[in-house]
C-alpha cells in the first residue's frame, strides 16, 4: 500500500487554504448588491408601454392640416355580438410577454451565437448578464378567445432575428396563384420591441440604485410597436330594400405580406390573401341615411417589405401589389355572389391600418340568377345619388 508523508499531507493543507483565502479575496470582490435588468437579466428594465389607441396611432394626415378621423367613416359600428364573435375592435394591452437576450461580448451589434428565452408576466423581470454587450427582444404571449392560436414564430433558421407568420387556409384564393392557391389566416395582435448594444460594465454606466429593494436599475429606451395592422372593412348598401339579405360570414383582402421580422417590423416579401370574418347588419344609421353594412375587422402583416411604422408620408409607401376586397352576398332569391372591389388606393393611403369603405347603390344591381362566380370585378368609385352599372 501507498503511504503519504507528513510532508506532503502539510503541503496539500496548505495549498487547500491558499486556495480557500483566494477565493475569498474574489468573493469580496463583488459588487453588492447583484446586477439586476428590469427588462433583461441582472439588471432591472421596465418594459415600454404600448400606444394602444387607435386615435392615436392612426394619425395619418390625409391632406394639409387636416388629420384621419376614422370614426366619422365608420359606419358599421361594434356591438356586444361583434365583441363575442371577433374580439375587440382596437389593441388590447398584453400582460405577458416573451424575452430573448442575446449576449455578444466585447463587440456591440455582433452576430447572435447564443439566446437565453424567458417569459415573464407583468412589468419586471430578472436575471443575470455577464459584462459586456447584449441585445434584447421583447414581444407579446398570444391570447385568442378560442384559445387557437394563427401566429407562427421560427427562432431555428437564425439567431439574428425571429421569424412571424400564419398558414394557410383551405378557402381558395386567385390573387396570389400558381405560388399560393389559398388564401392565409390572419395573424393575432403581436406588438414587438428591439434594443440592440446595450452594455453592461464593471462601473455600472447608466444604473441607478434603488435602495428599497438593494438591486441596480437599467432603463431602455424601448417602445412596443403594433407590427401587424388591424383594418376596418365596410360594404355599404344603399337602397337595399332586401335585395341583399346575408353574407356568408366570410371575406378575403388580398396583397398583403405573408410574414415579419419581429425584430425590425420589416414585413416579408411574399404576398398573400388574408382570410377573415365578416357578419352583416341591417338599417345601420348613416347620416340620417339607413343603410346595410356587411362588416369586419382583420389583421395584416402590412404591405410587403416594410416597416410601416417608419413611413410617414403616402408618398414614401413602397406597395407592389394589388388590393382586392371579395365579400361573398346572399340575395333574396337563394343565390349568391361573390363581389370582388380593388381597394387598392385606400389600402396605400391607410398602410398601418384604417377603415377600407365600399359604397354601392343597389338599385344598380340585378339579381343572379345562378349561384357562384363572382358578381363585381369593378374599381370602387365613391357612392353617388346615380346609377351605375355593374355587369353581374
Amino acid at each position: 500500500m501507498k503511504r503519504y508523508s507528513n510532508h506532503n499531507s502539510l503541503t496539500m493543507v496548505t495549498r487547500m487554504a491558499i486556495i480557500a483565502a483566494v477565493m475569498s479575496l474574489l468573493v469580496c470582490c463583488i459588487r453588492e448588491p447583484e446586477l439586476h435588468l428590469f427588462d433583461g437579466g441582472d439588471i432591472e428594465i421596465e418594459l415600454p408601454l404600448v400606444e394602444l389607441e387607435l386615435d392615436a396611432y392612426w394619425d395619418y394626415e390625409m391632406s394639409y392640416g387636416i388629420t384621419y378621423d376614422w370614426r366619422a367613416e365608420w359606419y358599421y359600428g361594434w356591438d356586444a355580438v361583434d365583441q363575442e364573435l371577433f374580439g375587440s375592435l382596437g389593441y388590447t394591452e398584453p400582460s405577458v410577454f416573451h424575452l430573448r437576450r442575446y449576449f455578444t461580448g466585447s463587440t456591440p451589434l455582433a452576430n447572435h451565437t447564443s439566446v437565453v428565452a424567458n417569459t415573464i408576466t407583468g412589468k419586471s423581470f430578472y436575471g443575470k448578464y455577464s459584462w459586456g454587450f447584449w441585445d434584447i427582444l421583447v414581444w407579446n404571449d398570444v391570447n385568442t378567445i378560442d384559445g387557437v392560436q394563427s401566429l407562427n414564430f421560427d427562432e431555428q433558421t437564425s439567431l439574428d432575428y425571429v421569424l412571424a407568420y400564419t398558414n394557410q387556409t383551405m378557402v381558395a384564393s386567385r390573387y396570389e396563384a400558381p405560388k399560393y392557391t389559398r388564401a392565409f389566416y390572419e395573424p393575432e395582435p403581436l406588438f414587438s420591441a428591439y434594443h440592440q448594444g446595450i452594455e453592461i460594465d464593471r462601473e455600472l454606466t447608466g444604473f441607478e440604485y434603488d435602495p428599497i429593494r438593494n438591486v441596480y436599475v437599467k432603463k431602455l429606451d424601448m417602445l412596443l410597436e403594433p407590427i401587424t395592422y388591424i383594418y376596418l372593412t365596410q360594404v355599404i348598401l344603399h337602397h337595399n330594400r332586401g335585395k341583399i339579405v346575408g353574407i356568408d360570414g366570410s371575406g378575403m383582402l388580398s396583397g398583403f405580406a405573408r410574414s415579419t421580422v419581429v425584430n425590425t417590423g420589416i414585413s416579408g416579401e411574399d404576398i398573400i390573401t388574408v382570410y377573415f370574418n365578416t357578419r352583416f347588419k341591417k338599417n345601420c344609421d348613416m347620416d340620417g341615411e339607413p343603410v346595410d353594412i356587411a362588416g369586419g375587422r382583420l389583421l395584416t402583416f402590412g404591405i410587403s417589405g416594410q416597416n410601416a411604422n417608419r413611413i410617414k408620408h403616402i408618398e414614401d409607401v413602397k406597395d407592389k401589389a394589388n388590393h382586392y376586397l371579395d365579400i361573398t352576398m346572399q340575395f333574396n332569391n337563394g343565390m349568391d355572389s361573390t363581389f370582388v372591389f380593388d381597394v387598392s388606393d385606400q389600402v396605400r393611403k391607410h398602410w398601418k391600418g384604417g377603415v377600407i369603405t365600399v359604397e354601392l347603390d343597389m338599385d344598380t344591381v340585378r339579381i343572379p340568377s345562378r349561384s357562384g362566380g363572382s358578381a363585381f370585378d369593378a374599381v370602387v368609385k365613391d357612392f353617388e345619388e346615380e346609377t351605375h352599372e355593374f355587369p353581374l
